[in-house]
């Protein structure tokens, strides 16, 4: 009988242990769980204290600056900044250079219009040639700023020799919208790609033939005039462009007129190819008229005589450049090839004249109908191999097409001649700021003449100093 009931007790027992071991349990997790929470009451009611503080910082703070502000309005005007307050961004280049080459008087580009008129030292300087031997080129003295937020201002100084000349002096908008940019004033034009950079951007020493041929001594055409540029809203780049301005640089001459004396017409289309490659692309159209252009030229004697021409004068040109610079950092690898050609057609009438009584063919004067049709352009390719060194390669021909010089051709003697040049250049920068450079050339411009010519040529640059073109 005892070993039922001991049976019995136990199982009791082990049912009673259990249950009392759960209840145990579950009061400390309940325990656990007030305490997590009088924590967290306690974390939510000091950030709502903090929260009551910095709001009350807040509006403080906020009540000071209504009360500075409305202290602001009340006091008087500033007085305006007087003129020492002025502080434009200048800069000046400094150009020079040491020149061998052939001494041939009265140089010019055979078969072409003189375009220096009756200077026959005109090969003294410009920036088409220069002096033999050592030689300062243009200086350039440049001050530019923004005028307010609605217009920028800038004039460029060239000083040679003593003497100074405004080779521009424009005003350009800022805040026109919708792509539109106007300019007025003396500026470079827009045709082409080289004739809006000066001479220090560019990659040799001197400017294609072709420049020196269409625009004269300067190698560029610059008017006083207005101009309109619109910059479409493209994914690629599209320019636009009309000029309208006063005519008197070459091919055309002062006229005393009201009203535009020359107009011009540009269209530049560009992009990028991938992350190394850009490239730009252009068209562009010069209308412009002469009266009373000069020129010296020789009869068919080999006296001197001298030439006028009045009329029309038309030029078409056309540009490419290409640039590839890897991933498109050009700081220590990069490569340009660039390109243009233009025509230049003129008809009008053209007057000889004996003005030094030499007795030349044209001691009676003559006037007879004149017109030409001519041709020329470069190829160019730059490529710099490190951070700090470049070399180069041009090559230049013309075409003095047809020359129609009416009767007058009995008495002029009328060259037909197709100018070449070939260059190679090397040159060094210390920085963005200096450089050093020689070229050599192998120039048969002149006829019957080959010039071997070798340049050495520093460019420095000091001060403030934009951006140069693409």
């Amino acid at each position: 009988m005892r070993f039922p009931a001991l049976t019995a007790l136990a199982a009791a027992l082990s049912l009673a242990l259990p249950a009392h071991a759960a209840d145990s349990d579950i009061a400390q997790i309940r325990a656990q769980l007030e305490q997590i929470k009088q924590a967290y009451e306690q974390r939510i009611a000091a950030l709502e204290s903090r929260l009551a503080q910095a709001e009350s910082r807040a509006g403080e703070a906020v009540r000071t600056a209504e009360a500075s502000a409305a202290r602001v309005a009340a006091a008087p005007a500033p007085v305006a900044a007087p003129a020492s307050g002025f502080n434009p961004e200048t800069s000046l280049i400094l150009q020079g250079r040491y020149l061998r080459a052939k001494d041939v008087p009265g140089r010019t580009i055979s078969g072409f219009w003189p375009a220096a008129g009756h200077d026959h030292d005109h090969d003294e300087g410009g920036h088409g040639g220069g002096k033999r031997g050592f030689s300062l080129d243009h200086s350039e003295l440049v001050f530019a700023a923004n005028i307010d937020p609605f217009w920028r201002g800038q004039l460029m100084l060239g000083l040679l020799d003593g003497e100074v000349e405004v080779e521009e002096a424009w005003v350009q908008s800022l805040a026109l919208g919708q792509g539109m940019n106007l300019k007025g004033g003396r500026f470079r034009s827009g045709l082409g790609y080289l004739n809006e950079q000066h001479a220090h951007a560019w990659d040799f020493a001197d400017a294609p033939l072709i420049y020196t041929a269409l625009f004269g001594e300067h190698a560029s055409y610059a008017q006083d005039g207005v101009q309109l540029k619109w910059l479409a809203p493209t994914p690629f780049f599209l320019e636009l462009g009309a000029e309208f301005g006063r005519g008197a640089a070459f091919p055309g001459s002062e006229r005393n007129k009201n009203g535009s004396g020359a107009g011009a017409l540009f269209a530049h289309l560009g992009g990028d190819l991938g992350s190394s490659h850009s490239w730009r692309a252009g068209l562009s159209y010069l209308r412009t008229r002469a009266e009373g252009r000069e020129a010296h030229f020789e009869d068919v004697g080999g006296l001197e005589a001298q030439g006028v021409f009045a009329g029309r004068s038309r030029t078409v040109g056309v540009d490419a450049v290409w640039k590839w610079a890897p991933d498109g950092n050009p700081q220590y690898r990069n490569f340009k090839l660039q390109a243009e050609w233009f025509r230049r057609s003129e008809s009008g009438t053209l007057d000889c004249l004996d003005e030094e009584a030499l007795g030349n063919a044209c001691a009676g004067g003559v006037r007879s109908d004149y017109a030409t049709r001519q041709s020329g352009g470069y190829l160019q390719g730059v490529y710099q191999f490190t951070s700090n060194w470049r070399i180069g390669l041009r090559h230049d021909r013309l075409d003095s097409g047809r020359r129609d010089f009416g009767d007058n051709a009995a008495n002029l003697a009328v060259e037909q001649h197709r100018p070449r040049r070939d260059s190679a250049m090397v040159d060094y920068r210390w920085s963005e700021f200096s450089r050093l450079r020689l070229q050599f050339a192998r120039d048969r411009s002149m006829l019957g003449v080959t010039d071997n010519q070798v340049t050495l040529q520093y460019i420095m640059s000091l001060g403030a100093h934009g951006a140069h073109k693409f």
